[in-house]
């Protein structure tokens, strides 16, 4: 079982951040504005609480407050600051340190109320490139850099998992296909990253196109189910973690003999792996994207 992370280095807080070590150690000396604590062994960490101060800090010295004069602030007035600013810029950088908070402390009335904090405004499209695929960016380099654990991960993946099944439910009830095309959704086998083609099958669904979702690890034998049903279709897959890098481009073209054979079939990628594919020996119905706002583009 995955022990919840609670206590962070001072490299932690400079990836949760972005503020470098040596200026989070300028300002915990030079105007004792962290308060770390020492395990056993005398080394120095930080608590959640320390962590949410040094994000208000940084918030109010990015909108124009001197160090000095935030560390004169007494300590229950610095979050109060920040609120007030945040209501009359509605700051991006704010929203996205509350749903890292909210991820932190498992919180999940935060998580909701950030959300419709920004819902007044914003459609969920907009919602989820402003905020949720820079969220999820960072939330995959804290996890490689062990800032956080597996459990931080999985609580906000969920609740935005949420969010896109009910925006999705509510484009299906009113489903309305004008395209001829038809799109199918899949991962590879041993791959679960689901979230970023969840999403695009919303957005297929709101451009009226027919997605069929398949999910997460799928073997490729699979996929010739759908063949003997449907024509003209575009597959899209999301490359995370798999295939291994060294069994990408044979995966490939296993796909182009058994799946796209000689039909007007087509194979979308998008995902990190994409970075170890030999473009130049991709067959024309195979197309990478180096993002998800790219392929949205492209409907």
């Amino acid at each position: 079982m995955n022990n919840i992370k609670s206590q962070f280095s001072i490299k932690d807080l400079e990836n949760l951040t972005g503020i470098k070590a040596h200026t989070i150690r300028i300002w915990e000396k030079r105007y004792g504005l962290l308060e770390p604590s020492r395990t056993e062994t005398n080394i120095r960490f930080y608590d959640l609480k320390n962590f949410q101060k040094l994000l208000n800090v940084s918030y109010l010295n990015q909108n124009g407050y001197k160090i000095s004069k935030i560390a004169n602030l007494p300590e229950e007035n610095i979050p109060v600051l920040v609120k007030e600013i945040s209501m009359q810029s509605d700051s991006k950088e704010h929203v996205l340190n509350s749903f890292k908070m909210s991820m932190l402390n498992f919180d999940q009335t935060l998580f909701y109320k950030t959300y419709n904090s920004i819902s007044e405004e914003l459609n969920f499209s907009e919602i989820f490139k402003d905020y949720f695929i820079p969220l999820l960016k960072e939330i995959g380099l804290l996890w490689q850099t062990n800032t956080i654990t597996p459990s931080h991960e999985h609580f906000i993946s969920g609740l935005i998992r949420q969010k896109i099944g009910i925006h999705t439910e509510i484009l299906q009830s009113k489903a309305n296909i004008s395209s001829s095309k038809t799109f199918v959704l899949f991962l590879p086998e041993h791959e679960v990253h689901e979230l970023g083609l969840l999403y695009l099958n919303y957005e297929l669904i709101a451009h009226k196109h027919h997605s069929i979702f398949l999910g997460q690890s799928v073997p490729l034998n699979s996929l010739s189910d759908v063949i003997d049903f449907y024509d003209n279709i575009t597959f899209i897959s999301y490359f995370t973690v798999m295939p291994q890098i060294d069994d990408i481009n044979d995966y490939l073209k296993e796909f182009e003999s058994k799946i796209i054979t000689d039909k007007k079939h087509e194979f979308w990628i998008l995902g990190r792996r994409i970075e170890s594919i030999d473009l130049e020996q991709l067959p024309k119905s195979i197309s990478t994207f180096e993002s998800i706002e790219a392929l949205v583009k492209k409907l």
